[in-house]
């Protein structure tokens, strides 16, 4: 038998089922998402929340004239398959497949591309202030999570909106979490409009009045008055309540569970919407398609509806791998498989609290995926959750440390971009000591070019009184978190997703001293010799060996060690450094090994520009050291998604073999070519 889904190549084609068939599409969408993300994963929560949403957006709206602008983005699954895109569904967050996020490269109904929270609302604004000047008359929609109302920009754009454009949706999908569970006085008051009695029985009882009168001009104004009068009535019952019966209820203005907020703002506010009824939210959407004003509809919705093992885990299937659909379990790694740097954080953070108590946690909307959910667990009164709130995560741990406590950030270095200049004024200025640990620092595969973390070393290096650092391992990582927090200066550490190198940690770690390298092979001592070929007459001469040396940036160690092995493979004598700092480097270390080299390769799993290996050529340069540099990292531009780090790797030559290659055309060249050459 058919299915709806199957008949649907365009959105328009939503507009002629019935609402009979349309739920009946809605179950289809949620088994299409739950089998065809199983094998590799995905944003599976968050979408099966949002089905009767979008097919209700839909069904009254029309893309891509009409503009859908999704906040982060992470749940236009459902609005893939209704744009035709179904049939290429089943290779979303796979190389040469489609983003898992918004892509105006992918499809003219994604009009603005995304990855990150709280951009919805300013950009949406734009796009309606560009309509009014461009004199169009297309809707733009705004679809923002709760958690996008923890994050600062979202009121920056509210703040601006009324008197912006006199037409503007705003839908608020508000299902209590962003990936964990919302924090905060947003998510109280949020909670606290949805809860209310009073205006959910007064709401239903005016829902079913509306519903049996005609549609028509006369209705719609009925209906708006009504909705006034009804928060009127909500709001003046709440606030002649006594207040030592509200207590810590109360919010001050316009009693519990007000809609204020919105309205003193200049929005329209509607709701709370059931947002998983697909008559009503086609007649809201209606509605508030008709509103002479800027209105915002706060939709209900439950993360994961229609599969038991995502309710009861709406965390865990926020962004999930492989998955065994039967029983909701996340497919386990292969035996052997090294624990994560992210859970040797969680616990090696616990620990050092252990013995020290000014030092805390805080985190930005991220306890699992940073693995400090291990502190809160442990010292609830050492652990912060500020929501998707980086600038202020950043500059409240700068206040925490002008009080001398010693705060511990877990960002990813995606989204520490987003808290740069708090970094440099709140925090290196003023030599606080915050420890800001990068989490995801290189690739993030599958999300792709919004959620990589390439560009760190680049933004940060130029910082004064920072201290960067970098491990090479997971003992070394632990050791450099003990060494964080016995500065008195700004420490940023930064390491990767997944599985570390599978290396012993040492029961006490070591306090590393401060800018100084480690040496992990120095030269060959006896001198040796291999045969090369002269091009000129054919034959083969004997030469001295000719020295390279490595220096390969944190995680970046093992493709040094395996370039160094295929090198000496090949006659070449190496010496490899691990930096372990970006700032301040090692000049000595490296400049000593640098004079006596015939070439240098630099390894980094940061874009090339401005990054680690810019930082070698710079100290070169300074200390007046011509020995040629190749810099081995990310190109200049943004790197797309795929199934693994390994498979951008290839593509993009980060790899031992093209580093030798390039060494090979260097060495190539006559010798006054390949001074002062930078590859």
């Amino acid at each position: 038998m058919s299915r709806y889904l199957d008949m649907i190549d365009d959105p328009s084609h939503v507009k002629k089922l019935t609402i009979a068939q349309l739920q009946e599409l809605a179950g289809e969408i949620r088994h299409e998402l739950i089998t065809k993300l199983a094998p590799q994963g995905g944003h599976l929560a968050s979408n099966l929340g949002v089905v009767e949403l979008t097919i209700a957006l839909h069904y009254v709206f029309s893309t891509p004239v009409d503009k859908f602008i999704w906040d982060v983005s992470h749940q236009t699954y459902v609005h893939k398959l209704l744009t035709g895109r179904k049939n290429r569904f089943a290779t979303i967050r796979t190389t040469g497949g489609l983003s898992g996020f918004a892509c105006p490269a992918e499809s003219p109904h994604d009009c603005f591309g995304s990855g990150h929270a709280g951009t919805a609302l300013s950009a949406a604004l734009g796009f309606a202030a560009a309509r009014d000047k461009l004199g169009t008359n297309e809707n733009v929609i705004a679809i923002f999570g709760d958690a996008a109302l923890t994050n600062g920009i979202s009121f920056e754009a509210l703040n601006n909106i009324a008197t912006t454009t006199k037409r503007f949706i705003g839908i608020l999908n508000d299902n209590a979490y962003s990936i964990d569970r919302n924090v905060g006085a947003i998510a109280r008051y949020l909670n606290k409009l949805i809860t209310h009695p009073s205006f959910n029985r007064l709401q239903r009882d005016l829902e079913r009045l509306l519903k049996r009168m005609p549609k028509s001009e006369i209705t719609l104004k009925l209906r708006h008055k009504a909705e006034e009068a009804l928060k009127g009535v909500v709001s003046q019952a709440s606030l002649k309540q006594a207040p030592e019966e509200r207590e810590d209820e109360f919010d001050g203005r316009a009693g519990y569970g007000s809609s204020l907020i919105f309205e003193e703002m200049g929005l329209r506010y509607l709701g709370p919407i059931d947002g998983h009824n697909l008559p009503l939210l086609i007649d809201t959407f209606e509605f508030a398609k008709s509103c002479d004003q800027p209105i915002v509809l706060h939709l209900v919705t439950q993360k994961g509806k229609g599969y038991d093992a995502a309710i009861q885990s709406p965390e865990k299937f926020h962004g999930i791998g492989p998955y065994d659909i039967k029983t909701g379990d996340a497919i386990k790694p292969a035996p052997g498989t090294p624990p994560t740097y992210q859970e040797i954080f969680g616990e090696t953070v616990v620990r050092l609290c252990e013995r020290d108590t000014k030092l805390v946690g805080i985190t930005a909307a991220m306890p699992s995926g940073t693995g400090l959910k291990a502190l809160a667990k442990r010292f609830p009164d050492k652990y912060y959750d500020v929501g998707i709130a980086e600038e202020h995560a950043v500059i409240f741990a700068a206040g925490m440390a002008a009080r001398g406590f010693h705060p511990i950030v877990a960002i990813y270095s995606t989204f520490t971009q987003r808290a740069y200049d708090c970094i440099i004024h709140d925090v290196a200025l003023q030599k606080l000591p915050v420890i800001l640990c990068m989490d995801r620092a290189g690739l993030s595969a599958s999300d792709g070019p919004t959620h990589h973390g390439l560009f760190d070393v680049s933004f940060l290096r130029c910082v004064p009184n920072l201290i960067f650092m970098a491990p090479k391992d997971e003992d070394e990582f632990v050791d450099m978190l003990f060494t964080a927090t016995q500065q008195s200066l700004p420490v940023c550490i930064r390491y990767p997703r997944g599985p570390a190198e599978g290396v012993k940690i040492k029961d006490k770690p070591e306090l590393l001293q401060i800018g100084k390298a480690e040496v992990i092979k120095s030269w060959t001592p006896t001198t040796r010799r291999f045969q090369t070929s002269d091009s000129a007459n054919n034959v083969g001469v004997v030469s001295d060996s000719l020295k390279v040396l490595l220096i390969p940036l944190g995680n970046m160690m093992s493709l040094g060690r395996k370039t160094a092995k295929l090198l000496e493979e090949q006659g070449y004598d190496t010496a490899i450094i691990n930096p372990r700092f970006i700032k301040p480097l090692d000049a000595a270390t490296i400049t000593y090994y640098a004079q006596s080299a015939d070439a240098i390769i630099t390894f980094e799993d940061n874009v090339i520009t401005g990054g680690f290996g810019s930082a070698v050529m710079e100290l070169l340069s300074e200390q007046k050291i011509f020995t040629p540099l190749i810099r081995i990292g990310w190109p200049d531009q943004f790197i797309e998604h795929a199934d693994s780090n390994e498979y951008l790797r290839q593509k993009y030559g980060i790899t031992p073999e093209v580093a030798f290659e390039k060494l090979k055309d260097l060495f190539a060249q006559p010798e006054s070519k390949h001074k002062f050459q930078v590859v």
